[in-house]
């Protein structure tokens, strides 16, 4: 069959596959092109900075402060609390007795103050007869009608009366000591059952649940451990050369690996004092060979209220900082939100 081919025409084909490779793989070069160009992070002007770094947000433990049993945890992992949320309770049988104790001392206190009230109205009755007998004993001696020791029997008596008032007198006020000391132990007593339930001291988020109901856990047993979702920052290292130009307060813009569309407002708020080598999870040697200055990025809290849904600790991303507030941002690092 190839005997009627012209000449050369067995190569035609080869050649033809050979241009159609080519032009294939021209059109994954030129469109790995294009995905570079939109997909690699875009060239700063002078007056920026950028580093790597991830979504944090500051973490409260929920402890107890007293040793004691678990009652019952009210919420789970993820839930979304508020200030002042009961969040979990503590086995308050024992302490319960003991305020039935404390309240009972406290109203034998008071009886014992009315009773010494009483009795001081007693003495002072004694006292003033013991008085009025002294003066009449002793206007009769003067005019001979009695003799000198009925005036110093009443004399005597008079000084016990005086003793008695003062007896009783104390006794009011040790009755009043008592009643203060029974009224601090109730109050005490009542701190630890009001500590026995556990509240969220500030919004968040549940991110672990360390301990179930049952469980018997000391003084300062952690529970829960919630994320302030009011808090998040990212922190990041930057040279000497960029953060010693760094003002608090200076405005950044943050992009997320996991949302390259939108860019977030953000805020310097802190800037270290000292260097530091920077942590390990930085990935060349060389990067961690030099010294940096830990620098803390805030998002707004509006943003971060509109978006509380989204914050997610953990989240690597880009922090873009404007060193000089004259530098103007560039239109790719305008804030883009959802």
């Amino acid at each position: 069959m190839q005997g009627w081919l012209p000449d050369g025409a067995s190569g035609a084909r080869p050649t033809i596959r050979t241009l159609f490779a080519l032009a294939v793989v021209a059109m994954v070069l030129a469109g790995g092109y294009v995905a570079w160009r939109q997909l690699s992070p875009p060239s700063l002007p002078a007056g920026f900075a950028k580093a790597n770094g991830r979504i944090e947000a500051e973490r409260v433990d929920v402890a107890t402060k007293l040793a004691g049993r678990l009652k019952q945890v009210l919420v789970k992992e993820g839930d979304s609390v508020t200030a002042g949320q009961t969040l979990a309770l503590m086995d308050t049988a024992e302490l319960e007795a003991r305020m039935n104790d404390a309240k009972a001392a406290a109203r034998q206190a008071e009886r014992q103050l009315d009773q010494a009230i009483a009795l001081l109205a007693q003495r002072n009755s004694e006292l003033t007869l013991a008085t009025q007998d002294l003066e009449r004993a002793e206007k009769l001696v003067v005019k001979g009608y009695t003799s000198r020791e009925v005036v110093e029997k009443r004399t005597s008596a008079k000084i016990t009366a005086e003793a008695a008032v003062n007896s009783a007198q104390a006794q009011i006020d040790l009755a009043k000591a008592t009643i203060e000391s029974a009224a601090a132990k109730v109050a005490r007593i009542q701190t630890y059952l009001d500590d026995s339930v556990l509240t969220a001291p500030r919004s968040g988020r549940v991110q672990y649940r360390l301990a179930l109901p049952g469980e018997v856990l000391p003084a300062g047993g952690k529970v829960l451990t919630l994320l302030d979702v009011t808090d998040v920052y990212m922190t990041v290292f930057l040279p000497t050369s960029e953060a010693g130009r760094l003002p608090i307060g200076a405005e950044a813009r943050i992009i997320f690996d996991a949302a390259p569309q939108y860019v977030v407002p953000a805020t310097v708020s802190f800037v270290a004092t000292e260097a530091q080598f920077t942590p390990k999870y930085v990935e060349t040697q060389s990067e961690r060979e030099k010294l940096m200055f830990r620098v803390k990025v805030q998002l707004p809290p509006d943003v971060l209220e509109k978006y509380v849904a989204w914050v997610k600790t953990g989240v690597p991303g880009v922090a873009y900082i404007r060193l000089s507030p004259k530098a103007e941002w560039p239109d790719n690092l305008a804030v883009t939100l959802p």
